[in-house]
Order: structure tokens, then sequence, then C-alpha cells
């Protein structure tokens, strides 16, 4: 009995319930008067024509446009409903014009210089090509005198996030889709209190949505009793109108404006294999001490001044002030976001630039693997002009269904020369590329539809830095706990698993 009334009072079981009561009494309400009026029935059915002539004309991913009209057409009343609810973010409208509002007031506060660019493109002008389009179309600059680092697992990148939040003097800026209490953020937690209570400026920013499992309800509050500035980001809400498409998936700290650390690591246990969820839980995560933790810092701000509706005065945080000396320089870094409102998919377009640009090879990790035509034409290509183009992918999956999809596309590229292998000691959560010993990102984006053209995210581009080494190094090693998968693999699957793929490639762009 306790734990049906801890289930029934469950705010995701709540939420849900809550949800689904309101899908059923519009969709009712709907097929109530489409059986007693005929215009009604009329009216409805010209309605999805209009929403997908509207949709067909918009600038998005074909694969999606397709999807969306498929449901409309052959669903009416529900299909607009979904449509209503998941197809386009009201959130995004809102958000944009605070966000525009933003970066009118901090004005040009991202600048280039121009010796960086420069030397780039003297030392090669087909990837300085890459790098303009994230300077251009994500207002991400790039930079020298930056040292960075690779972390190849949770467990190596933890110990030195501690290092580095223990040393924070000034401020410790914190962005991340999940946090869950446990032993890593009870550690994380307990630096943060004690940061805060000698002065130190702790914010802090988390995904209402992604912690809907693993924190209280409002828990901002709690954090803002204990001295730390807290938001969460898009809150849940058990309105029909629950935006569900944009979230925050970034994770980034920032630490007195010079030192930053992003990568596919949330501040969970899993995370560091403190608890067992699937496997051997592999991540990866990238530290960057200099001048391009100034690209991050303002991410961060801009989001903070969004979701707040509080001004910063972002000057107050730049690298040099807290730090006097020239800071090292370990080649090229580039800390670039990724946002829905934008019609931009700059993290897509970063991956299709590193495909398209290869010469020898392109190593990647990703947790999932659902590729819309572009990604799925640039990979083959790549490998038929003799690219080794190789991908790793999860060996014990998070999400059953997902796995499923990520499968289906295998025969596809292992026919075009693609090498595919599992990593089998657990879950792969990691989202790296890495190429031709020069170029590598390590961020947030996973190769999907959401995280793709959805969700708030970010990555650092990094050309000729000791951190491409590492990344490539990293695969290597993984390679030889991974299986290959083979062409058999895929023709032996039975016809329950291939029609199950065929009908989750159709509704791919919505998962």
């Amino acid at each position: 009995m306790k734990k049906f009334f801890r289930l029934i009072s469950n705010r995701v079981v709540l939420v849900a319930v809550v949800l689904f009561l309101q899908l059923l009494w519009f969709v009712g309400i709907g097929y109530f008067l489409n059986d007693r009026y005929i215009y009604f029935d009329v009216i409805i059915n010209i309605l999805a024509i209009a929403v997908v002539l509207k949709l067909v004309n918009q600038r998005m991913n074909p694969s999606y446009k397709l999807t969306w009209t498929l449901v409309i057409l052959s669903f009416p009343i529900i299909g607009l409903i979904l449509y209503v609810v998941m197809g386009k973010s009201r959130l995004a409208k809102k958000f944009y014009l605070e966000y525009e509002r933003v970066l009118n007031v901090q004005g040009d506060i991202l600048k280039e210089k121009e010796e960086d660019r420069t030397a780039l493109k003297e030392l090669n002008p087909l990837v300085s090509g890459q790098s303009v389009y994230l300077r251009d179309y994500s207002d991400s600059p790039l930079y020298q005198n930056t040292i960075t680092g690779y972390y190849r697992v949770g467990e190596d990148w933890f110990e030195k996030y501690i290092e580095e939040l223990k040393k924070a003097e000034h401020y410790i800026f914190l962005e991340y889709f999940i946090i869950a209490e446990g032993y890593m953020w009870d550690t994380v937690l307990e630096i943060l209190v004690e940061k805060a209570s000698r002065g130190v400026d702790v914010r802090l920013i988390y995904d209402d949505f992604g912690c809907i499992t693993t924190l209280p309800p409002r828990y901002y509050k709690s954090l803002q009793a204990k001295g730390i500035k807290c938001a969460a980001f898009n809150p849940v809400r058990p309105v029909l109108n629950l935006i569900l498409n944009n979230r925050d998936h970034r994770k980034i700290t920032v630490i007195d404006g010079h030192t930053a650390f992003t990568g596919g690591m949330n501040l969970a246990d899993e995370y560091i294999n403190q608890k067992e969820r699937f496997g051997h839980w592999k991540d990866s995560g990238i530290y960057l001490y200099g001048e391009a933790v100034w690209n991050f810092t303002v991410m961060f701000l801009r989001i903070w001044s969004v979701i707040t509706n509080m001004d910063c005065e972002f000057e107050y945080f730049r690298p040099y002030n807290y730090h006097l000396d020239v800071f090292e320089n370990d080649g090229f870094v580039q800390p670039y976001g990724d946002i829905p409102m934008d019609n931009e998919t700059v993290g897509e377009h970063v991956y299709l630039n590193i495909i398209s640009q290869s010469k020898d090879y392109v190593y990647i990790f990703t947790p999932y693997l659902i590729l819309d035509n572009e990604t799925m034409k640039a990979l083959c290509l790549a490998s038929k002009r003799g690219v080794d183009v190789r991908i790793v992918t999860p060996g014990i999956p998070d999400k059953k269904v997902v796995f499923l999809l990520t499968q289906s596309y295998y025969a596809e590229l292992l026919e075009a020369g693609v090498r595919i292998y599992q990593y089998s000691p657990g879950f792969l959560h990691s989202k790296s590329f890495v190429s031709d010993d020069e170029v590598a990102v390590v961020g947030t984006i996973n190769l999907d539809y959401r995280s793709l053209y959805l969700h708030f995210e970010c990555g650092v581009w990094m050309y000729r830095t000791r951190a491409v080494s590492q990344v490539k190094k990293d695969f290597l090693d993984t390679l030889e706990v991974s299986g290959e998968i083979t062409l058999d693999f895929c023709k032996n699957r039975s016809l329950p698993v291939r029609g199950a793929q065929s009908i989750l490639r159709l509704i791919a762009p919505l998962l």
C-alpha cells in the first residue's frame, strides 16, 4: 500500500495522468462533434491541410516535416492536438524575444582577435572555414591561449572537477540537464554551499524536465536558502501546453572566468559509476583553462538573464579579471552553443563540416544514432571516397526503443564501408568527433533529432590541441573492448524486429 501511495504521489505520474486526461478530454470532444456535425469534420480537415501547408513551407528538416504531415493527415484531431503541444514550441517565441533583448543590451560582447583568425587561416584555410561558420552563425569566436584537457571516463573528469571547484575564489556558474541526489551531487553541493558562505557568487541552472525524476519539485528554493542563486529552466507544469521539446541539454561549469568544463557528464552517480544502471557507464568531458572560457561564460549569462529576468554586467566576469598573466597557448579552441530558435542547426553543421572535409579518418562516439538524410549521405560518401569512418554506440542501451532505432541505420552505413562498433562493457554516453589528427569536437550534442534540432546544446571545437590526440587515443582504446557489427547481424534480425524498426524510422523525428 505504501508503494502504491508513493507511486500515485510521484511527480512524473501526476503530471502524466493530468496530461493524459486533458488529451482524452480534447480528443473526446473532437470525436463527439465529428460524429454529429459534418461541418466540424470539414473544418478539422481544412485546418489539418492548412497546418500541413504551413509546415512544409517552414525551414526545418524534411524528415521532421514528413513525420508531422503523416501524423496530422492520418489522424487530424489527435495529430493537430499533438502538433500544438509538441510540434512547435511556444516557449521558443517568448524565449526568442527575451533572448533578443538580452543580446541588444549587452551589444557586441564577443569579439574575435584578428591575429587568432589570421594564424588559423595561414595554417589551414579549409579548417578556418569551419571555424568561421561557428563565429558567424553561433556567435562564438575563435581563441588561442587556452589549455585543453580531455577526460575519457567520468571518474577521471570528476576528480579534476572537484579539484577546480575547490579553487574558486570569485564565482561558479553551473548549467546542467540532470542533477540527481547522491554521492556526486552531494560532494559538489557541499563545496558550493561552503563557497557561497564565503561570498563566492554561485549560480545554478537545471532543466526541470531533465530533473523531474531526480529532484523534488521547486528544488531551486532549497538551494536559494543555502545561499546559491538557482533557477529552473522551463519548469514542468501539468497543463496541455507543456513544452517537452525545448530542453536545456547543456552541461557547463565556469569558474572565475578562466576555467570551464563541458561534455556528456551530468551531475548524477551513474556518470561516475558510483551507481550501476547499464553496465559500465562511459562518458567523456573536456576541461578548458584560458581565454576561450569567455564563450561559455557569456553562454551561461545569456540564459541566466533570460530565465531570471535579471540583467547581468557581463564585463565583471571576463577571463583576465581574475588572472593577470597571459594564458598558455594550446592550439585553437572554439566553444559554441546551439539554440533552437534561430533556424540554424549549428550542431549538425559542425559535424557535417568535419565529415565532409575529412581526408584520412573520422571517428565518432555517440549514444544515439538517429540520422537524417544529410548526415547519412555525408557519412556514406566519406567512406566511399576512402575515409576511414568508424562509429561506436552503446553495447547496453539506456532506452531500448531508441537503441532498436539506432541499429536500424547500421545496414546502410555498413554497405557503404562505415565500420560500426558497440561498447561491450555497457552504456556509452560520450559525444565526440575526431578527424585527421587535427580537428575534434567534444560536447553535449547527440546524433539524434532532439539534440540537433530542439535542445539547447553546447560543444568545444578544437584544432591541433592536446585534447585532439587524447580523443583519438580514447577512441582506439575503446575499440579494443567493443564488438564490431557485421552486415550478417543486420540481415539476421527477426521479422518482428525489422518491422518494429521500420515503424520507428517513420516516427524517428518525434522520439
